[in-house]
């Protein structure tokens, strides 16, 4: 599907957002051409009545003001340096990106203004910013978190239709940690009976640790209205056979969550994998939590 892209100016450049371990959350495009079949941010678009079927992501805005918006922030008497987070609602480095430069811009304005953040993103294309994350990095903490679900491209590229394979990614990481940058990994999400076999995740995680990841974090995969609807269609069509396990799971006027009799035990999973891996033994391990779909401010 082809994507248009509104150009259109932002009021502000930077969200609040409660709950977490940061109070501020940046995204420089709304929406996403990388239409992952599990995006949480689906949910949002439904509740906006915007589309969260298909054609999600065929309508990206770009914040075209957004680096301007930024300066202006951070240079405010008040503003005290805290932790900003981009791409909790979209992804900074989808193929806008590649054109517009806004996320390569706000990483500017940020380490200008010595403010310290963390990036997550799918996109490969975060390679291109190595030198003005490793200037910002000189003068506030910069992490990034490249995620990666799977190792198994032909789940990943049904999953994620419009994200670079799984390899691409971990290259990333090595570009990045040959950098000195702190990148790791985001083992996200874990999904039942596709991707939550010990074997595949420790497949991930070591592949990490060998591209110099330093960090991991994981979540389970959350289904929320809007979400669940569109994964489902997914299943139905590329793994008929998991449909009415994913029903049982997650089922309809749900929390989103699985129940934690389910959950637990992949949770223990994963914390086990995660030990074996040794994934930040050469650097501070950092094991950050993704941010919940309650806990975001999305500005509109």
């Amino acid at each position: 599907m082809r994507t248009t892209y509104r150009e259109e100016p932002c009021r502000s450049a930077m969200n609040r957002v409660t709950g977490m371990g940061f109070r501020w959350s940046l995204n420089p495009y709304m929406g996403c051409a990388h239409r992952c079949a599990f995006c949480y941010v689906r949910g949002f678009e439904r509740r906006a009545d915007r589309p969260s079927d298909e054609r999600y992501g065929t309508n990206v805005r770009v914040k075209v003001n957004v680096v301007e918006v930024l300066h202006a922030e951070l240079a405010r008497r008040g503003w005290r340096r805290e932790l900003v987070a981009i791409g909790a609602a979209t992804d900074p480095y989808q193929p806008a990106e590649g054109r517009y430069r806004l996320t390569r811009g706000c990483i500017r304005a940020l380490g200008a203004a010595q403010t310290p953040f963390s990036i997550i993103t799918r996109g490969p294309l975060i390679v291109r910013d190595v030198d003005v994350l490793s200037e910002a990095a000189v003068r506030a903490d910069v992490m990034v978190s490249v995620s990666i679900a799977t190792l198994d491209e032909s789940i990943s590229s049904r999953l994620e239709p419009g994200v670079a394979p799984p390899r691409q990614r971990l290259r990333a990481i090595r570009t990045l940690a040959d950098a000195g940058i702190s990148a790791g990994v985001a083992l996200a999400p874990v999904l039942p009976g596709l991707t939550d076999a010990p074997r595949d995740m420790a497949a991930v995680l070591d592949a990490a640790r060998e591209a110099g990841a330093t960090h991991a974090w994981s979540n389970v995969l959350n289904l929320r209205p809007g979400t669940r609807e569109h994964f489902l269609d997914v299943l139905e069509r590329e793994w008929p056979s998991e449909v009415d396990r994913y029903r049982r799971l997650y089922p309809a006027g749900g929390s989103g969550y699985l129940a934690p009799v389910e959950a637990d035990p992949i949770e223990r999973r994963v914390a086990a994998v995660r030990r074996g891996s040794r994934v930040g033994d050469r650097r501070r391990i950092v094991l950050s939590p993704p941010p919940q779909p309650e806990q975001l401010v999305l500005a509109m």
